[in-house]
């Protein structure tokens, strides 16, 4: 039996017009959608007349509804996977289920259209010739300073999520990380009725946001820094890998980190660290 095909379907960020006719048409047709929230998703179908069946695929449930999927579409069915907003796989856990597909030779076709990243990013009005999506950043502050360390120096535009509960603690991070002057646009309610685009320093949207309560998704856009030197001083060394350490990284974790960021071994560093400690 030839297995079904795994359709991952872009849905409107906000304004519905944004859904694309032949993401109308497929959603008609396949026999099942995936759906992180069905009943946020029931909505948008309600809305287009469409009447196929719903079943739940989110973050808690992704490992045994995954199995479920996967089986259908190895018995042939045509599925629809669906995100609350955007771009299925983006900061979303249909990336686990296309992985399974894929080690089964199952067949995927993309349905592109909306997603909240590129379209803040375009609007910015900062470099779009090279950006990183970073997203979401982890709930721990060690893991969410180590990441940003990574980013701290790199030339491209970097591209940020954030739900109006963490944008404050985000915020604050960046600025923290990257300098208060570092220029940024935050958007805000992308193709909807309120959508906003406040661009200043990274400071002054952290001032902004002691009085003003944030509301809504956003995107924050955040401008490149100067690339580390490719051929590093010792004191680069020594500045990072005690960046890293303050962190909360330990001695090991950050001699990788730093060896990752500059591009060397981690003995050129152990050796480096390890002259200037001799010289003290």
């Amino acid at each position: 039996m030839t297995s079904g095909t795994l359709y991952l379907i872009a849905t409107p960020i906000g304004n519905l017009e944004d859904i694309t006719f032949r993401a109308v048409r497929i959603l008609k047709e396949v026999s099942l959608i995936a759906a992180e929230d069905t009943r946020h998703t029931k909505n948008l179908l309600n809305h287009f007349d469409i009447h196929t069946p719903l079943t739940a695929y989110h973050e808690h449930n992704k490992d045994t509804a995954g199995e479920k999927l996967i089986e259908k579409l190895l018995n042939g069915e045509d599925i629809a996977v669906v995100s609350d907003a955007g771009l299925p796989c983006i900061a979303d856990p249909g990336a686990a289920l296309v992985k399974t597909a894929v080690e089964k030779n199952i067949k995927i076709e993309p349905v592109p259209g909306a997603n909240a990243a590129l379209t803040a990013l375009i609007a910015s009005g900062l470099d779009t010739t090279m950006f990183t999506f970073v997203g979401f950043l982890p709930k721990t502050d060690k893991k969410a300073k180590e990441r940003l360390l990574n980013f701290q120096n790199r030339e491209e535009t970097l591209i940020f999520y954030a739900a109006p509960h963490s944008l404050k603690d985000t915020l604050k991070k960046l600025a923290q990380t990257f300098g208060e002057n570092r220029r940024a646009v935050i958007a805000r309610e992308l193709t909807k009725t309120f959508e906003e685009f406040k661009r200043g320093k990274l400071s002054d949207f952290v001032k902004f946001y002691e009085s003003e309560e944030p509301r809504g998704e956003f995107v924050i856009i955040v401008e490149g820094g100067e690339n580390i030197a490719a051929e590093p001083q010792e004191f680069d060394i020594k500045k990072l890998y005690d960046e890293k350490l303050k962190a909360g990284l330990n001695k090991k974790e950050a001699m990788r980190e730093v060896a990752k960021t500059l591009n060397i071994s981690r003995r050129e560093v152990y050796g480096e660290l390890l002259k200037l400690s001799d010289e003290c």
